[in-house]
């Protein structure tokens, strides 16, 4: 008996709805290379579906739709149809998880968001080691006074669509919610309680009398630091490779969205994109529940 795989498409509404002609388009695509169509699924009312097939494997049927859908304004992911539903999540913090950088926020405070904003984009897209780019831009932050950083997370700190409704909903189903953070704990720590993640690592500032040192704690949290909190989290649940989902837009974040059983590139620099399993390049973080198989239907948000 074949596999029955499920590519699921997903639409941003703010840029338009996903169609019936783009489900037709994608199951074209994939009949001309040999699928044989199972049906299909509304996730959400012109926004989310499930086309079900068998007779390809799920690599290929991803090619298939990356052309047949090129010039759309949809995100899809080709995955075997039963057993989606992670049960870890682990995600990236700044571009990820919230809309700023918070580094890049704390140097504005300064008068320098230029200069270190231009350093963090050549960090994030793997031109610079992250490890001296971090140093050098927070160096830069010596001297600034901790109430500065509660007046930006209060005044400028923004949860990314869809954010409140991932973590909420996968802590409902029972699922470990990771955040892991090249930036620094005093910002994880608020976004984790705000959010309700479980678990967080991040890199540590170090203030003296109430202002910053310009120096970031030892060891630094980089790649590899994000990648064995992947492991760590994942053995203490007894959980294997398959059963992760992980998430990040940085060339930081790879190893953790390699070592995933699905690792997810959200509007992602290039190197990250091409890197990843799967990539969101239009969509809210909500399409990382439909990737899942969850219905609009399913999702919770937080306080209602």
């Amino acid at each position: 008996m074949q596999m029955k795989n499920a590519a699921t498409l997903i639409a941003a509404p703010a840029l338009g709805p996903l169609t019936d002609e783009d489900l037709a388009v994608a199951s074209r695509a994939l009949v001309g290379k040999g699928a044989e169509m199972l049906g299909s699924a509304w996730l959400s009312d012109q926004e989310a579906a499930d086309l079900y097939f068998t007779g390809l494997d799920n690599a290929a049927a991803q090619k298939i739709l990356a052309q047949a859908l090129e010039g759309r304004q949809v995100d899809f992911l080709c995955q075997p149809a039963e057993g989606r539903k992670k049960a870890m999540l682990i995600a990236d913090m700044d571009s990820t998880i919230i809309e700023i950088e918070c580094v890049d926020e704390l140097a504005d405070l300064v008068g320098l968001k230029d200069k270190v904003a231009a350093i963090t984009e050549a960090a994030m897209r793997g031109e610079m080691d992250f490890e001296a780019a971090l140093k050098e831009r927070v160096a830069l932050l010596a001297g600034l006074e901790e109430a500065r950083l509660h007046d930006l997370y209060d005044q400028r700190m923004t949860f990314t669509a869809g954010a409140a409704e991932l973590v909420a909903t996968m802590n409902a189903a029972g699922a470990m919610t990771c955040l892991v953070s090249g930036g620094f704990t005093w910002f994880t720590g608020r976004v984790a309680a705000d959010l309700g993640f479980a678990e967080t690592r991040a890199n540590r500032l170090v203030f003296n009398d109430g202002k910053l040192t310009g120096e970031v704690g030892a060891p630094v949290l980089g790649a590899e630091a994000k990648l064995a909190s992947l492991v760590e989290f994942r053995a203490a649940r007894g959980l294997s490779r398959e059963d992760v989902l992980a998430v990040g837009d940085g060339a930081n974040d790879i190893p953790m969205l390699q070592e995933a059983g699905l690792g997810v590139a959200f509007h992602a620099k290039p190197k990250t994109r091409a890197a990843a399993g799967a990539a969101i390049d239009h969509a809210s973080l909500t399409a990382l529940l439909y990737m899942q198989g969850y219905a609009r239907a399913e999702f919770v948000t937080p306080g209602h």
